[in-house]
């Protein structure tokens, strides 16, 4: 397939899902089989890659927490000169560019260089790796809203959202959160009951996921002898066991039913 926009300075910012293949929009497949060139985060599924025209640059350019190949800044500036160089290049970028992967940042530096850009939504990590876990980030009668934090700022400090978040009744889903996990609990348990309810989910969507599922006076030590490590979403809330507690209410009224 020949990209429309070949030898035309283009940036395709793309969501790229939150890790299985499958989670990947059709619309993001067909704007890969048009790359002129490739730039993916370290979190991409390198299966999506074969999307891509086989003969295109492929450049893995890191971005995860602690471990950045690149920075931001070499980042932009790679994709203002492949996109000079070889027309249109496709930013592949883990779960939703714009939730925590700065991808307005890297739109605007393309157009400050007269670079235009197109932006293709990916499925955000936050509300599907719960899913897949049969967790809601809403439920009648259990949560109302839910917050989308992240566990560590640029200047790596916990962020100052997270105890605003802990006072609320909401669902609080935190992002790239997991070591500091202490001080996140910590942080909650100023606010909410010990016994309330917490999710640790690492790679989720991949077939290697692990979820434990414990309270905030116990999640720490089940993290520990579960040998739970990054990448790995946090979820706090009633809604965590809703699932069970749903199943059970039904299980108890078909059985009274046949009484």
């Amino acid at each position: 397939m020949v990209s429309e926009l070949a030898n035309k300075p283009h940036l395709t910012l793309i969501g790229a899902g939150p890790g299985d293949p499958q989670l990947i929009t059709l619309k993001a497949v067909n704007a890969l089989a048009g790359a002129d060139a490739v730039l993916y985060d370290a979190l991409i599924n390198t299966e999506l890659l074969a999307y891509a025209p086989v003969n295109v640059p492929k450049i893995y350019v890191g971005k995860r927490a602690g471990k950045h190949s690149l920075t931001q800044d070499e980042i932009n500036i790679l994709i203002v000169e492949y996109a000079h160089l070889y027309g249109n290049v496709v930013r592949l970028k883990g779960g939703d560019p714009f939730v925590f992967g700065r991808g307005q940042e890297e739109i605007a530096y393309a157009y400050a260089y007269g670079i235009d850009s197109t932006v293709i939504p990916g499925i955000s990590s936050s509300i599907a790796v719960p899913e897949l876990q049969k967790i809601p980030v809403t439920a009648r009668g259990y949560a109302e809203s839910f917050w989308v934090v992240t566990g560590t700022t640029k200047e790596g400090a916990l962020s100052t959202d997270l105890p605003l978040a802990a006072q609320s009744t909401a669902t609080v889903v935190i992002l790239m959160g997991l070591g500091k996990l202490p001080q996140i609990v910590e942080a909650f348990l100023k606010h909410r009951p010990s016994k309330t309810p917490i999710a640790v989910i690492q790679n989720g969507t991949l077939p290697d996921e692990k979820c434990v599922r414990g309270t905030l006076e116990n999640i720490e030590a089940l993290v520990l002898s579960n040998e739970i490590k990054a990448p790995a979403i946090i979820v706090i809330g009633d809604v965590v066991n809703v699932h069970q507690q749903m199943v059970e209410k039904i299980i108890e009224r078909e059985f009274n039913n046949s009484l």
